[in-house]
This record gives C-alpha cells, sequence and structure tokens, in this order.
C-alpha cells in the first residue's frame, strides 16, 4: 500500500508539472501567436505605405515626364535658336545702312545690288537637260 501511495504522489507530481508546462508552453505561444499577428499588420500597413508612396512617385514622374514632353514642343531646336540669333544680329547690323533707304529718303545702300528676277540670271534644270 505504501507503493501505491508513493507511485499516486508521484503521479500527481507529474500531473502537475504537466499540467504546469502546459499552461507555461500555451502562453509562449499566444505571445507568439500575438507577436507574429502584430508583426504581420505592421508589415501590411508598410506595404500599403510602400504602395501609396510609389503609386505617388510613379504619378510625379509621369506627371515630370509630361511636362519635359510639352516643353520640348514649345523649345526649339538648339541649331533653330542659333540661327535666329545670328539672323537678327545681322538684322540689326544692317538695320543702320537700311534706315534711310526704307523710310524713303536715300538710294539703296553702297555693296547691294537691285536683283531682278529674270529667265537669264535662274537656271532651271529642265533647260540645262534640254541644251
Amino acid at each position: 500500500m505504501s507503493s501505491c501511495l508513493a507511485q499516486e504522489v508521484h503521479l500527481a507530481r507529474r500531473h502537475e508539472e504537466i499540467l504546469s508546462q502546459r499552461s507555461e508552453l500555451l502562453q509562449q505561444m499566444e505571445t507568439y501567436l500575438r507577436d507574429k499577428k502584430t508583426k504581420k499588420t505592421w508589415q501590411t500597413q508598410a506595404a500599403d505605405a510602400a504602395h501609396k508612396r510609389n503609386a505617388a512617385l510613379l504619378n510625379d514622374i509621369e506627371a515630370a515626364e509630361k511636362r519635359l514632353q510639352e516643353r520640348t514642343y514649345l523649345l526649339p531646336h538648339p541649331d533653330t535658336v542659333k540661327l535666329e540669333t545670328l539672323y537678327w544680329a545681322s538684322i540689326k547690323e544692317s538695320l543702320p545702312k537700311w534706315e534711310e533707304f526704307l523710310l524713303g529718303r536715300a538710294e539703296v545702300p553702297i555693296g547691294f545690288k537691285k536683283m531682278k528676277a529674270t529667265k537669264q540670271s535662274i537656271n532651271y534644270p529642265e533647260e540645262d537637260s534640254q541644251k
């Protein structure tokens, strides 16, 4: 009988240890699941924020690209700008020579001849090939 009683006490203690371990493991599992859920929530929020940020950046890039394309249509080619600048510089340089003529007060400036559009001064490709 004493061996049965000792075995009963031993089993009762072992049962208490197992219940204690079970309770501890359940708490650890709850903590782990709560942390995992919190981490997942944080990751979801971070992914949503990143998605919104990426969408905003993409919209900004597309808007900037559109503005640049519109500006390229507004700005002439650099060669055109250079030619235009040279043209207006030439006009400003020769304007004093022509000013009196344009006002009707003088003859054509020296160095400029009146050009007559005649058939003799214009070479047409058809005429050259017929000769």
